[in-house]
């Protein structure tokens, strides 16, 4: 386990005007001899797609069915404006997309600005301001008899992200630890991202990385549903309906010369153009 301390209050910068959401934070654990977790999934979310959504669902019945963990929360961290990435749509409107997927589609998801209404940071940095703000500020969750338990956060990411983990000199060694090792990860399979040979290389790790497989292969992505978009093809049932409809009336994602060409080749049958390659710590824009 990592002995990285978090952050202190007094390093958190917040935007103008933020409250952290807690409104479906579930603030009683429903069996004391639990581990209760708040999942986090870091991500451009432009747009959020239905498989973002998955991704929560199938970590719940996961966590239910293998582990010793609670989930009383789960929330969408929209990264900042700053991360400069194609196909990166403003935060504003990437925020109300991905808090209209929540709140329409979800009981228990909810969406944080705080990544997104300020200068680019890291994961690390991400997972330890929900730490501060669930345990620190809110102070955790109770038992039904009244007894105080600290939650613990983990992140929720797709096997891209783990395969960048193993990527020599892409992510920080401290930043690994920091994630992997005081916090953990739930990694779900992603189309043609191998799981094993990345967790291999993070063995240290390997009793805080939780791999969960699809048994019904879904590859939606952000970078595909933009380049339907941008073709003038038809998004339903990719996205959620509120999803699609704030798309149309806010006439986002709209073609463009070089975009244009992009889209002529995926509906010729060509192969999709390669992933936009990832930061310094390993996220990439889809």
């Amino acid at each position: 386990m990592s002995t990285t301390p978090p952050r202190s209050a007094r390093e958190f910068t917040n935007p103008p005007n933020y409250s952290f959401p807690h409104h479906r934070l579930r603030r009683v654990l429903r069996d004391p001899t639990k581990t209760p977790i708040v999942l986090v999934a870091c991500g451009s979310f432009s747009p959020v797609t239905f498989l973002h959504l998955r991704m929560f669902e199938m970590a719940k019945d996961y966590v239910r069915q293998n582990t010793d963990f609670e989930i009383v929360g789960g929330y969408l961290s929209p990264v900042s404006d700053m991360y400069k990435k194609p196909g990166l749509l403003n935060a504003h409107h990437r925020v109300n997309m991905c808090n209209l997927a929540a709140e329409h589609t979800s009981s228990w998801l909810m969406v944080d600005p705080w990544e997104a209404f300020q200068s680019y940071q890291r994961t690390a940095v991400v997972l330890d301001h929900f730490d501060h703000q669930v345990n620190t500020v809110l102070g955790g969750v109770q038992t039904e008899d009244g007894a105080h338990r600290n939650v613990r956060v983990m992140l929720l990411a797709g096997s891209d992200l783990i395969s960048t983990m193993s990527e020599p000199g892409v992510w920080s060694y401290e930043d690994l630890d920091h994630i992997l090792g005081r916090y953990g990860a739930v990694i779900i399979e992603r189309q043609g991202s191998g799981m094993d040979q990345a967790t291999d290389s993070l063995a240290r790790w390997r009793h805080n990385i939780h791999m969960v497989s699809q048994l019904i292969q879904n590859d939606v992505s952000s970078t595909k549903v933009r380049l339907f978009l941008k073709r003038g093809l038809s998004v339903h049932y990719l996205l959620p309906a509120p999803v699609v409809d704030y798309i149309e009336e806010h006439h986002l994602y709209q073609d463009d010369a070089s975009e244009r060409r992009k889209s002529e080749s995926l509906s010729s049958g060509s192969k999709p153009p390669p992933p936009t390659p990832p930061t310094a710590d390993g996220r990439t824009a889809a």
